[in-house]
């Protein structure tokens, strides 16, 4: 289970295509704890808690708040807490990512790629540009934190540089990249004419690396391989609406998603009462209805159409398919899934290894670790 704190929705960016509304609300202590507390007792071994905005770094002194009431829980419930942050970069420095390391803090970086994608979109209210900025942390970034992924948007004014954007940040030091259509944008046929020669490029570049034996995550393809390869197994890691992760609003308000925090028709409880058993279970039952428009499809348990919260930012409804949805996954599919056949007609090694054995990442870690 993972808790996900909106330690505020203010953020010292405005970036076009946030889907969060900006207001200068501020989790408080009381309400941090109470989070932390309801977490500790979900009775499971580990539970997750992640740091999420607004710009979580513009609460720095309530990330180590958490962290250290975090650590008194596990020693009282016998159990671990894992952290997680998304963050935008900015106004990270190397004490906090020296901090972050000692506290095993998981810092996921939004970083949009080339200097022209990212400063088409992520600018400062002022209008200024923060792609340089961005680039003076990376290089300790990744020294202190080289499993940091980075998160990538990609939206119909940048998909010219979907492909050099990841290739520039793999060229830097990143190794696991979650990427992401901005769906809400002006797409048309054009755009995704590029989108679909870029996912081409892309899969050159992953064929490339995976002959040369390098690790590495990049999630459209590996999400896609992976619902290939488990099947009716596949639908347990999909969107859950609530099930596996909650997201709880400055005010304390618990919410299924991201997406859905502030909004009160989702609230399915607050940190100091508990969670709503029932109101989440039916959001749940409600969100695994197949889509009218999705009624027949071959690839209907391999799609991304189960994701709710995508729904419903671009829709405004969780039972909508937004058309560009559709759109991106018939060209996903067989651009995956003719690469995946040819890495697996050749036995190559690597490829294997990531998608049929389970135990890799471990085994992979502790090959890093004896470098």
């Amino acid at each position: 289970m993972h808790f996900i704190l909106h330690l505020t929705n203010d953020c010292n960016l405005a970036c076009d295509y946030c889907y969060v509304c900006q207001k200068k609300e501020y989790m408080e202590s009381g309400t941090i704890r109470s989070a932390a507390l309801l977490a500790a007792r979900q009775g499971q071994k580990t539970v997750g808690i992640g740091f999420f905005g607004g710009e979580p770094m513009m609460c720095r002194d309530r990330i180590s708040e958490t962290v250290e009431y975090c650590r008194t829980l596990e020693r009282e419930y016998s159990m671990r807490f894992h952290f997680k942050m998304t963050t935008n970069g900015t106004l990270l420095d190397r004490q906090f990512l020296e901090y972050a390391a000692r506290e095993r803090i998981m810092i996921a970086l939004s970083c949009d790629g080339t200097q022209k994608a990212h400063d088409r979109h992520r600018k400062y209210k002022s209008g200024a540009p923060t792609w340089e900025q961005l680039n003076r942390v990376i290089p300790d970034l990744l020294e202190l934190h080289p499993y940091a992924p980075v998160m990538m948007t990609v939206t119909p004014e940048t998909v010219q540089w979907y492909a050099q954007g990841v290739q520039e940040l793999w060229e830097k030091g990143f190794h696991y990249f979650i990427c992401s259509l901005d769906y809400s944008g002006d797409w048309s046929d054009r755009t995704v004419r590029i989108l679909a020669g870029q996912y081409r490029i892309l899969a050159k570049w992953y064929e490339k690396l995976t002959y040369r034996k390098e690790k590495f995550y990049f999630s459209p393809f590996e999400m896609k391989i992976a619902s290939h390869i488990r099947g009716e197994n596949y639908c347990h890691e999909r969107c859950e609406l609530g099930r596996r992760q909650v997201s709880v609003a400055p005010d304390g308000r618990i919410y299924p998603c991201t997406q859905f925090a502030g909004k009160e028709e989702f609230c399915i409880g607050d940190v100091r009462k508990g969670i709503d058993e029932q109101r989440r279970l039916a959001l749940f039952l409600t969100n695994e209805q197949t889509k009218p428009e999705c009624s027949g499809c071959a690839v209907l348990e391999r799609c991304n159409c189960h994701c709710g919260c995508l729904n419903y930012q671009v829709t405004g409804s969780i039972q909508s398919i937004p058309a560009i949805l559709c759109e991106h996954e018939r060209i996903l599919f067989p651009v995956v899934d003719r690469m995946a056949e040819r890495l697996y007609k050749d036995r190559n090694g690597m490829f294997i290894q990531k998608h049929y054995n389970q135990i890799f990442p471990l085994i992979s870690l502790i090959e890093d670790l004896k470098r």
